[in-house]
C-alpha cells in the first residue's frame, strides 16, 4: 500500500480508543488458564494461529463492510455471514459488545457515523449491534478510510488485544511482547492484502461476493470461549 497515511487510522487502531476492547483478552485468559500459553514462544504461536484464522476472517469481513457501506441492506446480509462464521455464542456476544462500543466511539469521532442511517444500522440486531468486524468496516467508512487500511486495522486488532492481555495475565515483559507483535507484522500485512484482493469487482452481485468470504476455523478458541464463560473468577469478559 502506498500514499499518505490518514491520521484517522492511527486513532482507530490505538489501543486506548474507547471501544471496550480492554475488557476482552481475545482468548488469552483461557489459553493461559489451560497452560497453552506460558511464555513468549507460546504467545507467538498462539497469535500466529489466531491471525491465520480469526484474523483472516475479521479482516475480510471488515474490508467487505467498508466496501459495501453505506448500502445498509447488503451490510445486514454481511452481518449474518459474520454470525455464521462465529459458532460460539459467547464469542458472538463478545463481538457484538465490542461492536457496540466501537459504534459509540465512532459516533463521537466522526459525524458521518452519527447520521440516522448509520446509527440505525449500528444499532441493528434488536439493539445488539453488528458483529465487531462489520462495525469496524462501517466506522472505517465514516472515518473516510479505504478498505485496505480497514483490513490492516482488523488484522492487527485480532492479535494485539490478546498480546497485551498476556502482560496482565502472566506478567510477560512488555518489550518482549511488543517484539512478538512486531515480528508478526509481515503476516498481518499479508492477511490484510488477501482481504483486499478478495473484494468483488464492480458489478458483482452481493450474494456472489459474500459466498467468497473466508470461513477459517479456530475450534479451540470457540471451545475455550465457552469454558471461559463458565468460570466464576475471571479477569476478562472473554
Amino acid at each position: 500500500m502506498t500514499g499518505e497515511l490518514d491520521p484517522s487510522v492511527l486513532l482507530l487502531a490505538d489501543g486506548r480508543f474507547p471501544a471496550g476492547g480492554h475488557v476482552h483478552s481475545g482468548g488469552m485468559e483461557e489459553a493461559v488458564s489451560r497452560g497453552t500459553v506460558r511464555n513468549t514462544q507460546d504467545l507467538q504461536r498462539f497469535l500466529a494461529g489466531k491471525l491465520a484464522t480469526v484474523g483472516r476472517v475479521d479482516a475480510a469481513l471488515a474490508a467487505m463492510a467498508r466496501h459495501l457501506a453505506p448500502t445498509w441492506e447488503s451490510l445486514q446480509l454481511l452481518d449474518a455471514e459474520a454470525v455464521a462464521r462465529c459458532p460460539s455464542p459467547s464469542l458472538r456476544s463478545a463481538s457484538r459488545s465490542q461492536g457496540r462500543g466501537l459504534s459509540r466511539a465512532g459516533a463521537a469521532s466522526w459525524p458521518v457515523a452519527r447520521s440516522d442511517p448509520a446509527q440505525a444500522f449500528l444499532g441493528c440486531a434488536d439493539g445488539q449491534g453488528p458483529m465487531f468486524p462489520v462495525a469496524l468496516g462501517v466506522v472505517g467508512w465514516a472515518a473516510g478510510l479505504e478498505s485496505a487500511l480497514v483490513a490492516v486495522v482488523a488484522a492487527q486488532m485480532s492479535i494485539s488485544g490478546a498480546a497485551w492481555a498476556s502482560t496482565r495475565l502472566m506478567g510477560l515483559d512488555p518489550y518482549e511482547v511488543v517484539g512478538v507483535i512486531s515480528a508478526l507484522g509481515p503476516a498481518v500485512s499479508a492477511v490484510a492484502g488477501d482481504a483486499v484482493r478478495s473484494l468483488p469487482a464492480v458489478g458483482t452481485a452481493v450474494a456472489d461476493a459474500l459466498a467468497t468470504l473466508p470461513s477459517c476455523s479456530a475450534t479451540m478458541l470457540d471451545i475455550g470461549a465457552e469454558t471461559h464463560a463458565l468460570r466464576e473468577v475471571r479477569l476478562f469478559a472473554s
